[in-house]
This record gives C-alpha cells, sequence and structure tokens, in this order.
C-alpha cells in the first residue's frame, strides 16, 4: 500500500487568532509546517503518493509543497470549495488516487508517532474494510471510546458520556479498502465518525483497531499546538527531521539565519524560526516565534506564538498570547 489522503481542509476554529491567515496544517511546529510532520510519517510507512484535501485558504499549500518530489513524494490537490465533512473529502480526495488498492487516511490536526507501517500490515492481513488507529487516554469522557474484542475488531463508536466503558479512542489515523470509499456518497457532506462507520459496524463490516500508545497529540488548542512544538523539539515526539538549523538542543530550536545576542536566554523547548532577530536581555519560554520577527531587548515571552515577520516592542512581558503586529490576544480565552 503506497497512497494516502491527508485532510487538511479545517478551518482550525479552536486556533484562532493563529490561523487568521494560515490555514492550520501550516503552522510552525519545530520550525515546520504540521503538514510536513505527518507527512514524513506517511513517507516512513511506505506511502509515496498521497492527496491532500484541502479547502480553507487552500492556495497556501501548492507553493510550498509542489509536486511533492522534495519529499520522496508525488503530492496531488482536491480542493472543496464547500467543506465536505471527513467522509465527503476522503471520496473526493479519491477521485485523484488507484481505485483498486486501499488508502492511508490521516488528520491534519493529529501529531503521532505511532507505527503506521504495523496498522497497514494488520488491514492487510486482516483483509478490513476499515483499520483505525487507537489510543489510551487517562479520561475518555472528552473524546468519546471505541472499545475492542480480544480478536481487535471494533465493538461501538461512543459518543463522549460521563462513564466510557473503555479508554481507548479514535486517535485519527485509518485505513480503508477501496469498496467502503466507493460508497461514501459523492459531492455530499459526510462524517466518517457519525456516519461511515456507524454504518459499517451495523451491516456487521471489518472494523478492527490497532491500540498504539506511542506519543499522540490533538493540536486543535494553542495550548497543544505549543506542547506539540515543544515536544518535537526535544525529541519527545517524532517528526519530519530539520536540516540547516544553526542550533537544535533541548533548550531550543534556532533555524537557519537567526541571530541571537548572546545575552538572551532561550529555554523550554522553544522554535527561533529563519532570519529571526532576538535582541540583548530578552528572555522565551516555551514558545514558537515564527520566520522574520524581532524580539526586541529585554522582552520577556513565556507560553506564547509571534506570528511571522512580527516586531515585539522592548521590555514587554507577555504570557500565553499570540503576538502579531496588528495586535496581542490572550490565548487563554
Amino acid at each position: 500500500m503506497t497512497q494516502g489522503i491527508l485532510l487538511v481542509g479545517g478551518k482550525g476554529t479552536r486556533l484562532m487568532p493563529l490561523t487568521r491567515t494560515v490555514p492550520k496544517p501550516m503552522l510552525p511546529l519545530a520550525g515546520l509546517p504540521v503538514t510536513e510532520h505527518q507527512l514524513a510519517m506517511a513517507r516512513r510507512a511506505g506511502i509515496t503518493s498521497i492527496v491532500l484535501a484541502t479547502s480553507y485558504l487552500a492556495e497556501i499549500f501548492v507553493p510550498y509543497f509542489g509536486d511533492g518530489s522534495a519529499w520522496g513524494m508525488q503530492i496531488q490537490y482536491a480542493v472543496e470549495n464547500e467543506p465536505l465533512g471527513t467522509g465527503g473529502a476522503i471520496r473526493n480526495a479519491a477521485q485523484l488516487l488507484n481505485p483498486t488498492e486501499s488508502i492511508v487516511i490521516l488528520n491534519g490536526d493529529v501529531l503521532s508517532s505511532h507505527d503506521l507501517g504495523a496498522q497497514i500490515a494488520l488491514h492487510e492481513a486482516k483483509d478490513a474494510d476499515v483499520t483505525l488507529h487507537l489510543t489510551h487516554v487517562a479520561d475518555a469522557r472528552a473524546f468519546g471510546c471505541v472499545p475492542i474484542d480480544s480478536e481487535g475488531k471494533v465493538k461501538a463508536f461512543l459518543e463522549k458520556m460521563e462513564n466510557p466503558v473503555a479508554n481507548t479512542i479514535n486517535a485519527g489515523c485509518y485505513v480503508f479498502h477501496p469498496r467502503v470509499i466507493s460508497q461514501i456518497k459523492s459531492d455530499a457532506v459526510v462524517s466518517v465518525e457519525r456516519e461511515v462507520f456507524p454504518n459499517l459496524l451495523a451491516n456487521s463490516r471489518k472494523i478492527f483497531g490497532v491500540i498504539d500508545d506511542s506519543y499522540w497529540l490533538d493540536i486543535g488548542t494553542p495550548s497543544a499546538l505549543l506542547q506539540g512544538s515543544k515536544d518535537l523539539v526535544q525529541s519527545i515526539a517524532r517528526g519530519a527531521t530539520q536540516i540547516g538549523a544553526d542550533h537544535h538542543g533541548s533548550d531550543y530550536l534556532a533555524l537557519a539565519g537567526a541571530q541571537i545576542d548572546s545575552s538572551a536566554v532561550i529555554s523550554h523547548g522553544s522554535a527561533i524560526g529563519r532570519d529571526v532577530r532576538i535582541e540583548a536581555g530578552a528572555r522565551i519560554n516555551g514558545s514558537i516565534i515564527s520566520d522574520f520577527a524581532v524580539i526586541s531587548r529585554g522582552a520577556r515571552l513565556e507560553r506564547c506564538f509571534v506570528a511571522a515577520g512580527t516586531t515585539v516592542e522592548p521590555t514587554v512581558d507577555i504570557c500565553d498570547s499570540y503576538l502579531a503586529n496588528d495586535g496581542v490576544f490572550s490565548l487563554l480565552s
């Protein structure tokens, strides 16, 4: 199996204002777009042809990824004029792929280090209709749960409840047999989670789950995005390899062209983008500083996201905020 679909069409409303001008999957994690880390995982599992299912700010993806040759892949684009939901997006994008081969489906808001190759292998061995990546969480009340039997067959897809019957949840990576994709209604809004999966179970189709408790994070909120970047910098999570960094340690990552004054203090897995300038006495803790930003002398930033090209004024002391040239916005509201 060598083909996949990456669902990157969402508006990222939980990440506003970070996603005002940048789609969620193109936000930087450890200096690279979220999508690039996901492509790296797919490539490690043998995926060589992938479709980016885009909608919101779709025009931003092509200039960066092109035809995918720089990543050793073939990348195509399926643009939705109106969002089609997860199922509709899969049906739309699958038209660009081989209709006789199973397809890996990746969600654009998940950072995962799980063994995708093992998930694919189980899917093929079982001739499954769908095979899901499942992961354990301490408290499934916020997610809903997916119980499985001793053979790994999915027994139910349960909505959020006060007392979940299992602590295994849908981790957002699937392998679909083409016979399932062909049955999804075309040009319609369809949810795989609420419609396709329950309907398959109701018709006794073969849905399997692979439990893999490797690193997994839903990066749909600003705090989670900052955590994911920190975890990549500190090698807790596995992502794309950052090439040409000027500095990469557990304290921080600085990309090519970053100018950092010797008196500045950068810590807690901060990520410093390309051609950033950090002036004397600045202190940056657990933050993402996007390309071409300027952090002026004496500024103190903690758990902040600084947009590309932003100049942060001298001696400010800001935490839990998004900073852009048109203002400072709390990430706690």
